[in-house]
């Protein structure tokens, strides 16, 4: 019987793919990024038409934040939790099962109308569901009760989904509904937790390694706790009264304390780095998020509050996922923590694919053209990163 996670990793003999839960589920969460994105674009121009029973407005939410957020969460817990528990990985045929649920979802998702709706959202969700059953078992048996929060925040995003089934199968406009916020404001909370355990870390650990006397605050100080169960609580009032000047006002103080704690993590000390700035690049979203939907709370309809979710969405997610996706790969394959110019290139591509769309929201009339640049260079961003670390996923470590 293997002894330990590398142990058991090299005793399996299949699939290199199978050996570790970021190599299936980073590889095909970028592929699905830039699927999803090509059908979405080809949707809004009308050329594509899928035989789903879906808006396809509500698709294309779904498909980001189960579909794509999804697969990397599950990549990233699979990856992370042996480590937190001190307990055997999952792979093999196992970790293979859980990956094949994920693509009977997403096809379940796009042949929809052939399916009762209960059907679609248990073939959708069951690998999420599957997740949370193996990560309560894994910090029960491990006794690891720290990363309760982390079982929390995933069966909330859970929840959000079979509320987003519910919602689309009552003729609501699921991507406007309460199922979709509590998705996309527990993939913040995720961020916010992790990424504030994650950033301090690595940047601490990179300056050091530079001879820097720069460091961030430690991770999880009182100010952090603090800072989170204010997100928490301005994104409750945001799924429960998206509209209110409450909400609005809660959302902007969120993300002025999110931006004080960001600065707190040395993130301008890095910059020669694109491995360690592109964590703070992709958590800048996460304020400024915040602070773009409240103002267009607050501003009743001056100001779109879909650019804010967008700048959670595409920004906020999308960056800090290819940014823990890249140094993931890079430190479980065995190679050095630095970002090469091709990686960097993925980074500003996303970046761009950001701001472009954000543009196009002051753009009405050139908006068709902002979003085809946008959807293009968010495809060349997740296909570039299936091209580059794609053959780091797919073969064996290399051994010294």
């Amino acid at each position: 019987m293997a002894s330990s996670s590398a142990q058991q990793m090299r005793d399996w003999t299949g699939p290199a793919v199978l050996s570790f839960g970021f190599r299936p589920f980073f590889f095909l969460g970028s592929l699905w990024a830039a699927l999803a994105m090509v059908l979405w674009v080809g949707m809004l121009a009308g050329g594509i038409s899928l035989p789903m029973a879906f808006d396809p407005v509500d698709w294309h939410a779904h498909a980001f934040i189960i579909g794509y957020l999804g697969a990397i969460v599950s990549g990233f817990l699979l990856t992370a939790v042996p480590n937190w528990t001190g307990r055997l990985p999952v792979v093999g045929w196992r970790l293979g099962l859980l990956a094949a649920l994920w693509i009977i979802g997403r096809g379940a998702m796009m042949t929809s109308v052939h399916l009762p709706p209960v059907v679609v959202a248990l073939l959708d969700m069951s690998f999420l569901i599957a997740l949370a059953a193996m990560l309560t078992r894994e910090i029960v048996a491990g006794k690891n009760w720290r990363n309760l929060i982390v079982l929390v925040m995933l069966l909330a995003l859970i929840t959000g989904g079979l509320l987003f089934h519910w919602q689309a199968a009552q003729g609501e406009v699921a991507a406007r509904a309460a199922g979709f916020r509590v998705m996309l404001g527990a993939a913040v909370m995720m961020i916010s937790v992790i990424g504030g355990r994650i950033i301090p870390s690595f940047t601490r650990n990179w300056l050091a390694g530079q001879g820097s006397t720069a460091r961030p605050v430690p991770p999880m100080a009182r100010f952090d706790k603090a800072t989170l169960v204010l997100t928490l609580l301005a994104i409750l009032l945001w799924v429960f009264a998206p509209r209110t000047d409450p909400t609005g006002i809660a959302l902007i103080l969120a993300g002025l304390v999110q931006a004080l704690r960001l600065s707190r993590w040395c993130g301008h000390h890095c910059l020669s780095e694109p491995l360690v700035w592109v964590l703070h690049a992709g958590y800048v979203f996460i304020p400024v998020g915040a602070l773009a939907l409240g103002v267009g709370i607050l501003g009743h309809g001056t100001f779109d509050p879909a650019a804010g979710q967008h700048l959670w969405m595409a920004g906020a997610i999308g960056l800090m996922t290819l940014a823990v996706m890249t140094r993931a790969t890079l430190g479980h394959t065995g190679r050095d923590l630095t970002a090469g110019s091709a990686t960097t290139m993925i980074y500003l591509a996303l970046i761009a694919a950001v701001l472009v769309r954000l543009l196009a929201g002051f753009m009405p009339s050139s908006a068709d053209v902002l979003y085809a640049l946008s959807g293009g260079s968010w495809c060349l961003a997740f296909i570039g990163f299936a091209v580059i670390y794609g053959p780091l996923l797919l073969r064996p470590r290399p051994t010294r």
